[in-house]
């Protein structure tokens, strides 16, 4: 039998957090960070297959232009792992921004449609889990 996939969640926002019993259903084992300091050592300890994330602009950051810079920045390091954000529609400029410099491998408005999430999801599940 073998090993579940990895799935980090970096929950910052509780509108995703009803996520974790699809990400489950789906066979993925969960672990979950409120933080991105927390998430960058949950990364460095176990790389999941799937990291999970809430993406949001604040005009007063001073040195980036988002909440996830650090982590995706160490996602860069992970060829393996695939990154999804969710995100206000209304952050999409920065989201741009940031997606031409690191790799998101996918990006779901909010509220997400959970039938795209899922698809996404299953198409990034290893074929031999």
């Amino acid at each position: 039998m073998s090993t579940p996939p990895g799935l980090l969640m970096v929950n910052t926002f509780l509108g995703t957090a009803g996520y974790k019993k699809l990400y489950q259903q789906l066979g993925y084992a969960v672990t979950v960070e409120g933080s991105e300091r927390r998430a960058l050592s949950a990364l460095k300890k176990s790389p999941p297959a799937v990291i999970v994330a809430d993406f949001y602009h604040q005009a007063d950051f001073r040195d980036r232009l988002s909440n996830l810079e650090s982590v995706l920045a160490a996602a860069q390091r992970l060829p393996d792992t695939r990154v999804l954000v969710f995100y206000d529609p209304a952050h999409q400029a920065a989201l741009d921004k940031v997606s031409a410099r690191l790799r998101i491998d996918a990006a779901l408005t909010l509220p997400a449609d959970e039938v795209r999430l899922r698809e996404v999801l299953l198409a990034w599940k290893p074929a031999d889990a």
